[in-house]
């Protein structure tokens, strides 16, 4: 993680409860944003994002939302759908279109027409792709530990809980 500038940083002072913190950045409060859970997910997505962005700086895949998860999907289902990473990735056709075309033209995964439908695709994982799937893999596990190393393992459980849970009822109130 960039710590670089500190101003931005806050760290927990010394017999905090953590509930009763009122969050402080650069001698500034946040207003209503400090109850706002979008807040939070915006910040902590820019600053994960950011990380893996640097750890993965020297992959084909690197920068932009989707890649990673569209290489891994397609590693996992060979013949999967365009439209089933769009669904996954919960963008239009157009957007997943241009995240795979990217793939393609990079030799990580290859175009097949589906036989039993012509005008469909299937897309299948390259030699090239399937090494590189490997490797994000690795980056995102080594994340997970080194990045939030800060959280107990216990309370890292529940808030994955957490997590999947309010996704899952978003990708419902969204669709």
């Amino acid at each position: 993680m960039n710590t670089d500038d500190n101003s931005a940083m806050t760290s927990l002072p010394e017999n905090a409860v953590e509930d009763d913190l009122k969050v402080t950045i650069g001698g500034l409060q946040i207003d209503v944003l400090e109850g706002a859970f979008s807040w939070y997910i915006r910040s902590l997505d820019s600053v994960v994002s950011r990380d893996l962005d640097a750890r993965m700086a020297h992959l084909e895949i690197a920068r932009g939302k989707g890649k990673i998860t569209a290489i891994l999907l397609v590693d996992d289902y060979p013949g999967i759908r365009p439209s089933q990473i769009a669904e996954v990735l919960m963008r239009d056709r157009p957007a997943t279109g241009r995240i795979i075309e990217g793939m393609v033209a990079a030799g990580l995964i290859r175009r097949e027409e589906d036989p039993a439908d012509q005008r469909a695709q299937s897309l299948f994982i390259t030699e090239k792709g399937q090494a590189l799937a490997q490797e994000v893999r690795a980056i995102i596990r080594a994340q997970e530990e080194e990045f939030f190393d800060f959280i107990a393992p216990e309370d890292r459980a529940q808030f994955m809980r957490m997590l999947k849970r309010a996704y899952l009822n978003m990708r419902t109130k969204c669709s």
